[in-house]
């Protein structure tokens, strides 16, 4: 059967390669609600394999899965596979909480190099200087008009933004012009 899905921003790969940044489409990503102080909460952190994040601008990894600190009780879970949706719905167990299939209602977009921050600082509000935004920090906020979480993948530096699909196309449109100064570098 072939894979009709078409990612939000497959009619830029090519310039976004030629700007250094990248499209990484079909991942998975499940919104976790769930009461951080109950029984349910531990089963969740067993299914994951990893403590849920409780401030803002925590993630938690294990393996190819990333929890990151949505709200007081609320996550988003990235994944590889699928499989979490069904290993996360198991540990909710019909206690109070939920589990949402939010797959294809952002994108991924990633960012990275010795430019990549300062492309970066020219629209989003936060302080992304290494002694404040460092490696394995995600935060909601804005990149340009454009409403994103962004985490600091590395130390290279690499970001990774992840804004909604239909603004997919603004970002990645406003990161390409942002990184035209550095092409030459």
């Amino acid at each position: 059967m072939a894979d009709l899905r078409r990612s939000p921003l497959a009619h830029l790969t090519e310039q976004l390669r030629a700007a250094g940044l990248a499209e990484l489409p079909f991942r998975t990503m499940v919104n976790l609600r769930v009461d951080p102080a109950s029984d349910t909460a531990t089963r969740v952190e067993k299914a994951l394999g990893a403590q849920l994040p409780r401030q803002c601008g925590q993630t938690a990894e294990s393996g190819s899965r990333t929890a990151f600190w949505l709200g007081p009780d609320e996550w988003l879970v990235l994944a590889e596979d699928a499989a979490v949706i069904t290993e996360l719905q198991e540990a909710l167990g019909g206690e109070p909480g939920s589990v949402v299939d939010v797959s294809a209602n952002r994108t991924i977009v990633e960012i990275s190099g010795p430019f990549a921050r300062e492309a970066l600082e020219k629209g989003c509000p936060l302080d992304l200087h290494p002694r404040e935004f460092g490696p394995g920090k995600a935060i909601s906020t804005t990149v340009g008009p454009v409403p994103v979480l962004l985490w600091q993948v590395d130390d290279t530096p690499s970001y990774r933004l992840f804004p909604r699909s239909s603004f997919a196309d603004y970002l990645a449109r406003w990161l390409i012009d942002a990184m035209t100064e550095f092409r030459h570098r």
